[in-house]
């Protein structure tokens, strides 16, 4: 297992758990939503569905797949796993990836400006500097934009434990 998916996972699981618990909780996915779609307020209402849902479904498959003890919350321990079989989340990651890239893109036009994602990054809780340096590691426009594909690939390579030297590292710092 490569350290850096690790360190990936470890900054993400502090900033799903919304409420400071140490565990990951079906309140913290909600939360999570709710911040992510307040901050996208020019996106449509599909998008915005479409991300609840996809949180909810990401805390749905965490889960039923991790909560070893099924106490209702994950443990970093237990949530760890989901980078040891990344299989048995590879389609509500690929949900999660698709629903959040597509809100960072309300005006439909296939591209996410760097303000709309860095609004959304923030919604989430990733420092700025580490922001502008991923938004930067994907190659944007002249016109400082990326292509709504390049930014769900980004998210799902984040959560591949074979993947190195990826823009998502960017994140960690």
């Amino acid at each position: 297992m490569q350290q850096a998916a690790i360190d990936r996972v470890r900054l993400v699981f502090t900033l799903l758990d919304a409420d400071g618990t140490g565990y990951l909780e079906a309140g913290d996915f909600e939360l999570m939503a709710e911040r992510v779609i307040e901050a996208s307020p020019e996106s449509g209402d599909t998008a915005k569905a479409a991300a609840l849902a996809a949180f909810r479904r990401y805390w749905a498959t965490l889960s039923a797949e991790l909560d070893a003890n099924r106490d209702g919350r994950i443990s970093f321990e237990e949530y760890v796993a989901c980078v040891l079989s990344p299989e048995r989340f590879d389609e509500a990651i690929g949900d999660f990836a698709e629903a959040l890239a597509a809100l960072g893109d309300p005006d439909g036009d296939g591209f996410i400006e760097r303000h709309d994602f860095a609004v959304l990054m923030m919604a989430i809780g990733f420092a700025s500097a580490n922001i502008e340096a991923l938004f930067d590691a994907f190659g944007p426009s002249d016109a400082d934009q990326i292509p709504v594909p390049v930014w769900a690939t980004g998210i799902k390579d984040y959560y591949s434990p074979e993947k190195t030297g990826i823009p998502g590292d960017h994140l960690v710092g």
